[in-house]
Formats: structure tokens, sequence, C-alpha cells
């Protein structure tokens, strides 16, 4: 059985993990990216890069869009639709919250009836995404979508299908509150530890082998101790993320969110915004941006 053909569009960290380990399976990968020089190192390994994404679709059974937010992918719907081919899926793997899910859907609708439309967000940050072991939450015509669940299986450690397309997007936005309201306690917590005269690896001690410890934790308590804050996903895509998760909110009260939202607002405009997560421990600190 051959493999399907794909195009990912967006080559940042997630798009370069996902078309990376499509290369290494043997599939034939076309990527395109709006700053031309994303996915240099890829080249070698036989990746088709594209000026356009006109271009980039052209040959595609499966489209992965790993873009930024809402506006960027209904730009490139508009752009790709009547390039692609006919029965081609679209895959919209980033976090772009409910309305722009809608949205995206309905254009693809007007544009192409003909193609497929999956929603597809994934659980996982970069280094997961390099190493496969993302989830993808994928929901839309799950029988139309035989060649999709080919290329979900070789950049995922799963996939969790719900029914609606849409509805994986609406549960990321679930996950993504969860993530935030979590990075933000433990950022706390850490900062209280310190006051009280303990390390991140102390606390992470008091953790380790009971059920609060949580391997993202363990991880966040090392980029604070170290006081390496290198993007796995940065605070700027997070807040992105937490503002979408209030807006599909639509009147019920998150005031935990929201507050976190108003602090990383602050961290984002104070020098953090390209830094990880993580870094709102420093921003809480008083420490400067590295």
């Amino acid at each position: 059985m051959s493999l399907p053909v794909v195009a990912v569009l967006g080559l940042g960290a997630m798009g370069h993990a996902f078309a990376s380990n499509l290369l290494k399976k043997g599939f034939t990968v076309h990527g395109w990216n709006r700053s031309p020089e994303r996915g240099e190192d890829l080249l070698a390994h036989g990746l088709v890069r594209h000026e356009t994404p006109q271009q980039a679709v052209a040959q595609a059974n499966v489209i992965l869009s790993v873009l930024t937010d809402g506006e960027a992918t209904l730009q490139t719907i508009r752009e790709i639709a009547p390039a692609a081919q006919a029965s081609a899926i679209f895959c919209q793997m980033g976090t772009i919250g409910v309305e722009s899910t809608r949205d995206a859907i309905g254009l693809l609708e007007s544009l192409r009836p003909t193609m497929v439309y999956l929603d597809a967000p994934v659980s996982g940050t970069k280094k997961p995404a390099e190493n496969a072991q993302i989830l993808v939450l994928a929901s839309g015509d799950r029988q139309r979508s035989a060649d999709a669940e080919t290329v979900f299986d070789a950049i995922a450690r799963g996939t969790q299908w719900y029914a609606e397309a849409g509805d994986s997007q609406k549960m990321k936005l679930v996950l993504n509150a969860w993530l935030i309201t979590m990075m933000e306690g433990v950022a706390e917590s850490t900062l209280l530890a310190a006051k009280l005269g303990f390390t991140p690896q102390a606390l992470w001690g008091a953790l380790d082998g009971g059920p609060l410890a949580a391997p993202y934790i363990k991880g966040k308590l090392d980029m604070i101790a170290g006081n390496d804050f290198t993007p796995q996903m940065q605070l700027s895509h997070a807040l992105k993320d937490a503002k979408l998760a209030l807006d599909a909110a639509e009147g019920t009260e998150l005031p935990i969110l929201a507050k976190i939202a108003d602090c990383w607002d602050e961290a984002a405009g104070e020098g953090f915004a390209e830094q990880d997560l993580a870094s709102v421990y420093a921003w809480l600190a008083g420490q400067p941006t590295a």
C-alpha cells in the first residue's frame, strides 16, 4: 500500500516535528512556511519546500495546517482551496479556538465542498512532537479519513476521535486551560518554596512517587532550576490559548484562568513572550529576561 503524499503548512516547532517524522518514515512531504528559511535542515532529508502554499498542496492527499492562529488559517484556506486536490483531507492541527474553527469549516465547505475538513489539534509540545509522542485529538468525517489516520499514526502515539468536526478543538481548550492553571500553580509553589528555603529539586523530591508527580511538572521544575526557558511552548502561545478558552466559556466564570491571563499578559509585555511558559516563575521572582 502506497503512503499518502503530505503537505505541511507551517514549519514552526510543531510543523517541523511532523515533517521530520514523516520523512523518517518514508512519506513524500511538501512544505511551506511564511518565513521561507524554516525547514532548511529538512531539505537534505527529502522535504520538498515551496514558495507558496498553493504549490505545496497541489499533489497532497493530506494537508497538515500548523499555523499560529485563526486568521492565518482562514487566509491559507482561501489560498489553497482552489489548488488542492478535490479529495484532499485538510487537517487543522493548531489551537485556533471555537469561533475560528467554525469559520474555517464553513469556509472550506463553501470553497471546496469535495474536500474533507478534520479538526485535529494535538496534546503535547515540542519535545513530544519530535519523538512522535503527541496525542491527536481528531473530529470530523472519519470514514473518509483513512489517509489522515495513516499520517497521524506516523506522528503521534495515538488518536482520540470525537464526533462532530470542532469537538476536538473544544477539548484542546479544556486541556490547555488545565495546563495553564497547573503551570501557574507550579510557578507560585516553587516561588513559595524558594522563600522558605527549598530548591526546585527539594520540591520534586517531596512530590516524586506520589499522585501529584506528573512528568510535566518535573520538566518545568528542571527548567526553573536551570534558569533555562528554551521554549517547548512559548508563553505568548499559551496566553493566546488562555484567551481562547475564556472566549469559549461564553459567560461561564473562570476567575482563576482570567487572572492568570492578565498576569501572563504583563509578563509577555515585559519580555517573556518568546520564552517557555515556565518563565512565568522568573517573572514572578523579578528576574530579568534571558
